[in-house]
């Protein structure tokens, strides 16, 4: 469906991106397929930027011992990244509570994975100036930038310094407000992405959830516009295993929560709920600002295989949840 506020038509000459939900992607699901994986590949495929957040550390000679010992690990092997690539993937944030799950060299071994593949990424880094730095993804139609940052859940070690691997950590104080210094932070690297000419995208992974996931906290909507007014483009949230309402800022989208692209958790059957394994495609077009944006809804199976759910997607009926 086409986002109610747009009545104009589509501007072919406009940067086309796919705003996708978080992909907790454990095992590589395209060496096998899956009934739905051609028409997820064929849509994605049409757009300049197909952008994920990577839910998951990627396995390699740096990487360290896990520092987690329950269901809630994350590791994955490099081929999800061939996998995600496969599908169309080319931009992703890696600033999320999980980055850390195999420690401070599973952060190094992600990004050499990555950048051998060609994905562009931002949110975490060699120190904090390269984890807060905005990446640009050039493409026919200009450049396109993300910040990316974490809030929440961020453990100690896990966030980037002066001299010191780690995520780009947005903080907040005991009165609940978050750190001055790292909201200037984020909105100094959307001016700088903006000022390069590039059109922007901020993303937040958020920890800091409210008693019912599927809420928005006041602060991340402040935060959100705050974004805005700095030259962001459009907002994209992601933590919940859920999806969360959308809202404008002067014309510009407010997506808190796209819930799950791919969901591969090892929890038991039942742990999370029937809205963890429903989500959307943003399917959106810029032109330095914010053009139109339709939704295409998809499913995620839950089946269990080999220890994971399959967590693959796949496009629903036009017209369901």
């Amino acid at each position: 469906m086409l986002l109610p506020r747009i009545a104009q038509a589509r501007d072919k000459r406009a940067l086309r991106v796919m705003l996708l939900g978080q992909s907790l992607i454990q095992r590589a699901i395209c060496d096998d397929g899956w009934p739905g994986m051609a028409a997820i590949a064929a849509l994605l495929r049409r757009a300049d930027v197909v952008f994920t957040d990577l839910e998951t550390p990627i396995e390699g000679a740096s990487a360290g011992e896990p520092t987690r010992s329950d269901a809630t690990l994350h590791r994955a092997p490099p081929a999800v990244l061939d996998c995600l690539k496969a599908l169309g993937v080319t931009l992703v944030t890696t600033a999320n509570n999980h980055a850390w799950d195999l420690g401070t060299g599973g952060i190094l071994s992600t990004i050499d994975a990555l950048d051998r593949r060609g994905i562009v990424h931002a949110g975490s880094g060699r120190d904090l100036d390269t984890a807060a730095a905005p990446a640009i993804q050039q493409t026919p139609h200009g450049g396109f930038a993300l910040v990316a940052a974490a809030a929440g859940a961020i453990r100690p070690g896990a966030a980037a310094a002066v001299d010191h691997p780690g995520v780009n950590e947005v903080r907040r104080r005991d009165d609940g407000s978050l750190e001055p210094e790292d909201v200037a932070r984020v909105l100094a690297a959307i001016r700088t992405a903006r000022a390069s000419g590039a059109t922007v995208l901020m993303c937040l992974h958020n920890h800091y959830w409210e008693p019912v996931q599927s809420d928005t906290p006041a602060w991340q909507k402040a935060f959100a516009r705050a974004c805005i007014d700095a030259g962001a483009a459009a907002f994209v949230g992601h933590g919940t295993p859920a999806m969360q309402r959308h809202e404008f800022h002067r014309g510009a989208p407010l997506f808190h929560g796209l819930g799950n692209f791919v969901f591969q958790t090892r929890k038991a059957d039942g742990a999370y709920g029937a809205s963890a394994w429903r989500s959307v495609i943003v399917d959106a077009r810029f032109n330095g600002r914010f053009v139109d944006a339709r939704f295409h809804p998809i499913r995620l199976d839950a089946t269990k295989r080999r220890e994971y759910s399959s967590g693959a997607p796949e496009l629903a009926p036009s017209g369901a949840p």
